[in-house]
């Protein structure tokens, strides 16, 4: 499915007016979001927990809606013999996978308060869910839990997930139980909590109001992916925290989510933006602002010295084909082949963060 974002919303984020500060812009009004104050364990694991959803799937399906929520039972086992139902409700959410592209989009599992106490799902109030998006699929779901987990590796500062194996039941139409792998988004009030801080609420951000070397981690790593499907400005596949409070003079951190039109998930509907100067996901182009040589070196350093544990978490990974992590591993491998004794790596960040900013130079002449 094509991208129509047009080139300048997409690159927005350099093109305020370089007369700004860098922290102008930045507003640290947040506010931690209600959670109960109770212990959460769901991530604590990276065994799958299997679940079972009983809805109606039928109207799930048709109607499709990020506002009406349905009925729901959660069933999850506490032992072989043992098990414990929720009440719970669920809808749809996102945009491309809810409006366009699956026949299942991602679902939003929303617990009574009083209902999630003890057990796997203690202190969780919205869960994210991120499923099978048709039958068939299932390989991109498990593709794109990986990248979370190779984003853990480079900093805590990221999104945990929790692997569920997910037994559908369809109140409407009994019938074959559909089982399929999905996974669990660690809520943004949860991460907020677990690295002291809060979702910055300005409107008026750009690329310059992040730390730089978080910047430029983001950057590299989405480059890494094969990833352009993200903004800072518009907040587009980006959460932009603060742990400032009130200083205003704090920069903010920034991370990523939603990777399923990165070229390392290579799915059959992903295409870049139809403006961009690449022709399929599996091409990279970096995005992000220039930095010297020397910094560029030292920010890629990190990827360099995670090579050997990005590759073992792909390849200890028992839920995935050896098809699909040799896939996995030889679209990294372009990657990691331009560290070589030219520093070619480091050239075409150059050369990609110049057209970058000569797409941005449009806006502010």
């Amino acid at each position: 499915m094509k991208k129509t974002i047009p080139l300048l919303i997409l690159l927005s984020g350099f093109l305020i007016h370089p007369a700004l500060s860098q922290v102008d812009s930045l507003v640290n009004k947040y506010a931690i979001r209600d959670t109960q104050n109770l212990k959460v364990t769901l991530f604590d694991s990276d065994d799958p927990l299997q679940i079972t959803l009983r809805f109606d799937i039928s109207a799930y399906k048709k109607n499709k809606s990020d506002v009406e929520y349905l009925n729901a039972i959660l069933t999850y086992h506490t032992s072989e013999t043992d098990s414990i139902n929720k009440n719970i409700k669920v809808r749809a959410r996102g945009e491309i996978r809810r409006t366009g592209v699956c026949d299942f989009p991602p679902l939003l599992l929303n617990f009574k308060m009083k209902d999630s106490v003890g057990g796997e799902f203690s202190g969780i109030n919205k869960l994210k869910i991120v499923p099978y998006c048709k039958v068939g699929y299932e390989d991109y779901v498990l593709r794109e839990y990986l990248i979370y987990k190779l984003y853990n590796l480079l900093t805590d500062k990221s999104f945990k997930v929790r692997l569920f194996k997910i037994n559908y039941i369809n109140t409407a139409k009994p019938g074959k139980t559909i089982s399929q792998y999905g996974f669990a988004l660690e809520p943004i009030s949860l991460l907020e909590k677990r690295i002291h801080s809060g979702e910055v609420k300005s409107q008026n951000l750009s690329q310059r109001n992040i730390k730089p070397d978080m910047m430029d981690r983001f950057a590299i790593f989405n480059y890494m992916i094969g990833n352009t499907d993200w903004s800072v400005p518009i907040r587009h596949n980006a959460l932009v925290l603060s742990q400032g409070g009130s200083d205003n003079t704090e920069l903010g951190i920034i991370i990523p989510f939603d990777f399923d039109y990165a070229g390392l998930v290579n799915t059959v509907y992903a295409t870049p933006f139809e403006t961009l100067p690449i022709k399929t996901v599996r091409d990279r182009l970096y995005l992000s602002l220039c930095r010297s040589d020397d910094v560029f070196t030292n920010a890629l350093k990190e990827f360099a010295d995670k090579k050997d544990q990005f590759y073992k978490v792909i390849n200890d990974f028992p839920y995935l084909s050896a098809r699909s992590k040799k896939d996995m591993i030889n679209f990294l491998g372009g990657f990691f082949r331009d560290f070589d004794k030219r520093n070619s790596i480091v050239y075409k960040l150059q050369n990609d963060c110049r057209w970058f900013e000569e797409q941005a130079n449009l806006r502010v002449r």
